[in-house]
């Protein structure tokens, strides 16, 4: 038994706010921001740039993100999209699927630092100098490795060799090894300028130029116009209600909608009477996210997202009545595939209902106002292009489009990648509940709910939920489970038809999810990170 109830790590409790991300470090930014008086959005730009020292292989200035902000105070709740766009030059025909894999192809205008610096100017109490103070220091004085960074850093070996730049900034020291203290002096210059200059060094001024000219000159398509033209967008979220919360997360063209859904086609079942990962819970969870996924992939990606029918209570009832109970249906996958298998899933049709390697971290301050950020480089060191004097490697986020101009996802000048980040928010008479998020790429959508259900309908805190084992659903009838599922469940499901393929305890495949919960009657603020990462929640 786990010592701390179903779980192996401690809630981390506090009144005055709470931090959550995934690595201790960045947490830790967090904190000293609010302990020296900074509210939850100060906090969750020091958190963000301080996982591009500490966590550069999922996070980076290059990279693109969203995120959930809501204020107790005013009621307000706000999407803050920093998603960049395709470059104006992008073209299917002129590339191949490895050169949108990586290299100077691959990247979209990056969006990170545009979109803290929004959020600072809006909501933050701070000035850039204070919020960036935490990553200008490690990148400057040093940051050991941990053993996590070791793993991801020889397992982007390949994706670094794109280019030498990015070989020099992390492999210039020889082989990665656990407890070597690293520095990122040119990425501390970088910050530096953009604390005395802001978002207009970046974008227009001459860290633009460097991006470009570097990018320009290895083959890319990405240009001094693209980068001028970057903006962040502020939008409502999308939001359904289950079971008298309201859940919200990102509206499209963002891709969270699926998440929504399988809530409301999960909805119609006693998974609690189900039991927990038990055969007919975890047989229904995954129907259900075949229907969702079949949804995203017909409807995500096409302009005019039919989104009041996909997240209406009568279409869910209908998509539920499709579930047959005992036996897996046939699933097209995670993403686009011109080849249709025998029996596949079909998506349903929502017009008809109208009326009716990624990180994620968290910031909750003393006042009510919670942050929730997902933000990615797209893989592990995204597009391994690093641009030389800024530190900064791009993301390879043309990766989520495809080059098939038959897809509805097809490579475009200025598309936005349908991402699948999901940063979700939980309220309850329209107090904050919960924050959850993970990366995982396509698997977000699948992780996420599965956190949620934990809470929602399990009644577990905020660390066991993100700790409890998890499946993730793929093409045909093939699931992932981390082998901490029952033996008498794996085999129940593959009873049912599933191809039921087992992982490790504790797998990143499922995700690295982050949280924040709070206590309705005390105000208490409960954090919990995951340990299938570097993890780590503090709270004050």
């Amino acid at each position: 038994m786990p010592p701390h109830r179903h779980a192996y790590r401690p809630t981390v409790m506090g009144t005055r706010g709470a931090v959550t991300a995934a690595h201790p470090l960045a947490s830790m930014a967090g904190i000293q921001i609010l302990l020296a008086g900074g509210n939850a959005v100060d906090a969750a730009v020091a958190v963000g740039s301080t996982l591009n020292v500490v966590e550069p292989f999922m996070s980076s200035a290059g990279g693109i993100g969203l995120m959930l902000i809501s204020r107790a105070r005013t009621g307000e709740r706000h999407v803050l999209d920093f998603i960049g766009r395709a470059p104006a030059a992008a073209d299917p025909a002129r590339c191949t699927d490895d050169e949108l894999a990586g290299g100077p192809k691959a990247c979209a205008v990056p969006g990170n630092l545009g979109g803290w610096l929004a959020a600072l100017e809006r909501f933050g109490s701070m000035d850039r100098a204070r919020v960036l103070a935490p990553a200008i220091d490690l990148a400057e004085n040093g940051v050991p490795l941990t053993f996590k960074n070791v793993e991801f850093f020889e397992a982007g070996r390949e994706t670094l060799e794109r280019s030498a730049e990015a070989q020099r900034l992390y492999l210039g020291n020889g082989d990665p090894r656990a407890g070597a203290v690293v520095t990122y002096k040119d990425l501390a210059s970088t910050l530096r300028q953009v604390a005395e200059g802001g978002a207009e060094v970046f974008y227009r001024g001459p860290i633009a130029r460097a991006i470009a000219r570097a990018v320009r000159e290895a083959g890319g398509w990405l240009t001094d116009a693209d980068l001028a033209a970057f903006a962040p967008e502020w939008r409502e979220p999308a939001a359904i209600a289950y079971r008298g919360w309201q859940v919200l997360s990102v509206p499209p063209p963002f891709s969270a909608f699926q998440m929504l859904e399988t809530l409301n086609i999960l909805e119609g079942f006693d998974l609690r009477g189900f039991g927990h990962n038990s055969v007919e819970y975890l047989h229904h969870l995954i129907e259900a996210v075949k229907l969702g996924s079949a949804d995203r992939l017909a409807y995500a990606y096409g302009g005019d997202v039919p989104i009041r029918g996909l997240l209406s209570k009568k279409y869910a009832a209908s998509q539920r009545g499709r579930i047959d109970r005992k036996r897996a249906a046939v699933s097209e996958g995670e993403r686009f595939d011109p080849n249709t298998l025998p029996g596949q899933i079909s998506e349903g049709h929502p017009a008809s209902f109208m009326n009716e390697q990624t990180t994620h971290f968290a910031c909750a301050d003393a006042t009510g106002t919670v942050v929730s950020v997902t933000q990615t480089l797209g893989v592990p060191f995204g597009s391994g292009f690093a641009v030389p004097g800024t530190g900064i490697v791009l993301n390879n986020i043309l990766k989520w489009m495809d080059r098939d101009p038959a897809s509805p996802n097809v490579v475009r000048p200025g598309r936005k990648a349908g991402t699948m980040m999901s940063p979700t928010q939980v309220f309850r008479d329209g107090a904050f509940s919960l924050s959850v998020g993970t990366p995982g790429s396509y698997g977000i959508l699948q992780t996420t709910p599965q956190m949620l259900l934990n809470v929602l309908e399990f009644g577990m805190n905020i660390q066991e939920a993100i700790e409890a084992p998890r499946v993730r659903v793929y093409r045909d009838r093939k699931i992932d489970a981390e082998s901490r599922i029952s033996a008498d469940a794996r085999s129940g499901l593959a009873e049912r038809g599933h191809d039921v393929n087992v992982i490790g305890d504790w797998s990143w495949i499922v995700g690295g999810g982050q949280g924040i919960a709070r206590d309705p009657e005390s105000g208490a603020l409960m954090a919990g990170a995951d340990p299938r990462r570097d993890g780590y929640a503090l709270a004050i």
